[in-house]
């Protein structure tokens, strides 16, 4: 039973906007409140009993200064640590436990992720970095594309004259001026993107249509496992352009494992305590999640930090522009994309809102 028994501490105790979690003399899960339950991705009443150290994973030893803060009867508090459930990538947060007071050694403890105001910041920095870079490349376009078709042409005519061996040069010339022509039409596709025409999408329709197209092409050589919420709510955003962003991380995700094959996981769940702060000091509640994990090799460690960024490939070849796309698309839709990635599993997680309260009530209006 949880020591909460009073009404009024039940309620303060639902109504908590961060995960709580009660915890006994034995470190044993007695509750959690219902951001606990979004946290953990599972019931209050399925993780009652459970040790708390199997459910949650993180990145910092602290059962002995758990364990000094329930004999001192003092609060801990632990800034900046990554805490995963085991059913998802880690996510920083800030730790606050506190002995409760009138039991006999019961804890609680408070899980604060992180307002992503750092991450926002740079998000905000790679959609201008973008639009800058793509901007440039898109004012040079036309003057590029067209001495590059003459190019190709007058190689062409030369072939046209010349013997088997020197063939080899003006097929070198040809080939190399359609690849940059080709990257030039990805720049104008990224700059002409349209904003997002938004509504309310069953995100689970958008992975669906993604996993069935990539199973017929990128991704044939893959298995594609589906880890779905089932109660998921709608979310706000176009289904075609979601499905653009889904379609390109599994595109990824296949890529990477090379020919061998390997294993995508499509998973989907709600979590409450997901807020997003913007650079002017709104905020956003994020809590409808979309991952998308690979057991390939995992990011070059020196890509990590600016994957997102345009023209940043870890693929030879590459012309670095799809990440950033699908930041782009993310971002117009007032979602989040972050990525954590080590060898074996790779983890790209996309936010979003959920559809507005007006655009809801005013669909029931319509009904009625």
């Amino acid at each position: 039973m949880s020591p909460l028994e009073n009404t009024e501490e039940n309620a303060v105790w639902s109504s908590l906007p961060v995960p709580g979690v009660l915890i006994d003399a034995q470190d044993r899960i007695i509750d959690v409140n219902p951001a606990g339950e979004g946290f953990f991705n599972s019931s209050a009443k399925s993780l009652r009993g459970d040790p708390v150290w199997d459910r949650l994973a993180v990145d910092s030893p602290l059962e002995d200064s758990f364990d000094r803060a329930r004999q001192d009867g003092t609060p801990l508090f632990v800034n900046d640590v990554d805490i995963g459930t085991g059913d998802r990538a880690p996510l920083q947060c800030n730790l606050q436990v506190a002995p409760l007071q009138g039991t006999h050694g019961e804890m609680v403890m408070l899980i604060s992720p992180r307002e992503l105001a750092g991450r926002m910041t740079q998000s905000h920095s790679v959609k201008s970095a973008a639009k800058s870079a793509i901007g440039m490349a898109e004012m040079l376009a036309h003057e590029i594309k067209n001495p590059l078709a003459g190019i190709a042409g007058a190689a062409q005519l030369l072939s046209m004259n010349l013997s088997a061996e020197d063939l080899e040069l003006t097929d070198l010339i040809v080939g190399e001026t359609r690849r940059i022509v080709k990257l030039l039409e990805q720049v104008e596709q990224f700059g002409n993107l349209s904003a997002p025409e938004r509504r309310p999408v069953n995100v689970h329709d958008v992975l669906d249509r993604a996993r069935r197209s990539a199973l017929l092409g990128a991704a044939a050589h893959m298995t594609i496992v589906e880890d779905y919420d089932p109660s998921l709510p709608l979310a706000w955003g176009d289904p075609d352009q979601l499905l653009q962003v889904v379609s390109n991380l599994i595109r990824n995700a296949a890529e990477a494992a090379g020919p061998g094959g390997g294993t995508i996981r499509l998973h989907s769940y709600y979590e409450h305590s997901f807020r997003l702060r913007r650079s002017d000091g709104t905020g956003q509640t994020l809590p409808l999640q979309i991952e998308v994990i690979d057991d390939g090799p995992g990011l070059p460690e020196d890509l990590k930090g600016d994957i997102f960024d345009p023209f940043v490939s870890g693929k030879e070849n590459g012309t670095g522009l799809g990440l950033a796309l699908v930041s782009k698309i993310v971002s117009d839709h007032d979602g989040w994309i972050s990525v954590t990635s080590v060898p074996g599993r790779t983890v790209f997680r996309i936010s979003l809102p959920l559809v507005p309260k007006e655009t809801i009530a005013a669909t029931a209006e319509e009904i009625e």
